[in-house]
C-alpha cells in the first residue's frame, strides 16, 4: 500500500494567507526553521497507477501538479484518481471537489450526513449537476462494515465514527449526528497491513486506541499543540475542543494517548498554522519527535510496512525501513 501526503496543514495552510502570527510571519521572512504546507489531503494506491483521494482541499490543483503519479497518462483527458473519500464536510476538505469539475462524473464516497451538508449548507453536489454526470455519491456505512472503491483492487476501507463537529456552515452544527466526522481504517488485503487516517479528532476513546494498536500506521489530528493555542497566538479565542480537535499536549492530550500505542508508526497531520511543532527546532517539535511521533510534510511518499510487535523504534521498524 502506497501513501502520498498531498497536504499536511489545517484549514488556511501554512502560512495562512491573512495571518501574521509568530509562525506565519517567521516562515515568510525565513527567520524560522519551518516548511510551508498546503491544506491536508492524502492519496493511497496499491499499484501506483490508480489512487484513492482522501479529502479534497482548496489547494488540490497545485497538489496534483506536484504529484506526477496522479497526472494523466493515457488519452486526451485522464487522471489517476479512481474515487474521492471524504472524512467530513469541512470546507478545507471538500472545496477541492470543485477543482475537479472537468472530470465529472466524480465518484465520491462519504456518509449520508456529509452528503447532506454538501447538498444544503455548502451545496457543491448540486452545483456540479451542471457538469456532465455531476457527482455519483456512494454511501459509506457507519456500522463497522467495510467497503471498497471501484477500480481499486486489494484495498478495504472501514469508516470509524469519531467525536467531532459538523462545519460552522452546517445546518446541524450544534446538533451532532453519527457520520458528521469519520476516520478510515484502510487495509491492504494482500499484504495484511493497515493504517488509520483520522485528520479530525475531538476526543480519544479506549476503543479507538485499541484499534490503533492493531495497525501499522496511524495518521491522526495534529491541529493544535494546546487547548488555548488560538488565544496564545493572538488570533482568536476559541478553544481546540470547541473546534472539534484534541490538542497534543496535556495529561489527556494526543501525545499522552499515543504513548500507549507502541506498535504502529505514528504521524500527526492537519497541523494548524499556529502550532509550534511546525517550527523544526522548537521544544515542542523536539518533544514530539522524542516520543517517536512524526510531523507530516507535503510530498512525502512511502509504502506501509508491517510493524513488528516486539521492536518499534521511533515509529519506525527495527531495521530502519519505513
Amino acid at each position: 500500500m502506497k501513501v502520498r501526503i498531498l497536504g499536511s496543514a489545517a484549514g488556511g495552510g501554512f502560512p495562512q494567507w491573512n495571518c501574521n502570527c509568530h509562525n506565519c510571519s517567521g516562515v515568510r521572512s525565513g527567520s524560522l526553521l519551518a516548511t510551508p504546507r498546503t491544506q491536508s489531503s492524502i492519496a493511497i494506491s496499491m499499484d501506483g497507477v490508480g489512487w484513492i483521494l482522501f479529502n479534497a482541499s482548496p489547494d488540490l490543483r497545485s497538489q496534483l501538479e506536484a504529484a506526477p503519479p496522479l497526472q494523466p497518462r493515457t488519452g486526451m483527458r485522464d487522471t489517476g484518481i479512481r474515487g474521492i473519500v471524504l472524512a467530513d464536510s469541512q470546507i478545507d476538505h471538500t472545496t477541492g471537489i470543485l477543482m475537479l469539475r472537468e472530470g465529472c462524473p466524480l465518484q465520491i464516497y462519504c456518509t449520508d450526513m456529509v452528503a447532506e451538508d454538501l447538498s444544503t449548507g455548502f451545496p457543491i453536489f448540486r452545483m456540479l449537476e451542471s457538469w456532465d454526470g455531476g457527482v455519483v455519491h456512494h454511501e459509506i456505512p457507519t456500522d463497522g462494515s467495510s467497503f471498497t472503491v471501484d477500480g481499486i483492487e486489494g484495498l478495504q476501507l472501514t469508516a470509524i465514527v469519531l467525536d467531532g463537529k459538523a462545519p460552522p456552515y452546517s445546518p446541524h452544527r450544534h446538533d451532532p449526528h453519527r457520520g458528521d466526522n469519520v476516520g478510515y481504517l484502510v487495509t491492504d488485503t494482500l499484504a495484511g497491513t493497515s493504517l488509520l487516517y483520522a485528520p479530525g479528532l475531538g476526543q480519544m476513546t479506549p476503543e479507538l486506541v485499541a484499534l490503533m494498536k492493531t495497525t501499522d500506521l496511524v495518521m491522526v489530528d495534529g491541529t493544535f499543540w494546546c487547548e488555548d493555542e488560538m488565544a496564545r497566538a493572538g488570533v482568536g479565542s476559541k478553544l481546540a475542543s470547541q473546534m472539534g480537535h484534541l490538542p497534543q499536549s496535556g495529561e489527556d492530550g494526543m501525545l499522552a494517548w499515543l504513548q500507549t500505542v507502541e506498535r504502529p508508526r505514528k504521524m500527526l497531520i492537519h497541523i494548524n498554522n499556529t502550532n509550534p511543532i511546525l517550527i523544526e527546532d522548537s521544544p515542542e517539535r523536539a518533544e514530539v519527535e522524542a516520543q517517536g511521533v512524526e510531523v507530516a510534510v507535503d510530498g512525502l511518499e512511502f509504502e506501509v510496512q508491517a510493524m513488528r510487535d516486539d521492536i518499534t523504534i521511533g515509529g519506525v521498524s527495527g531495521d530502519g525501513t519505513l
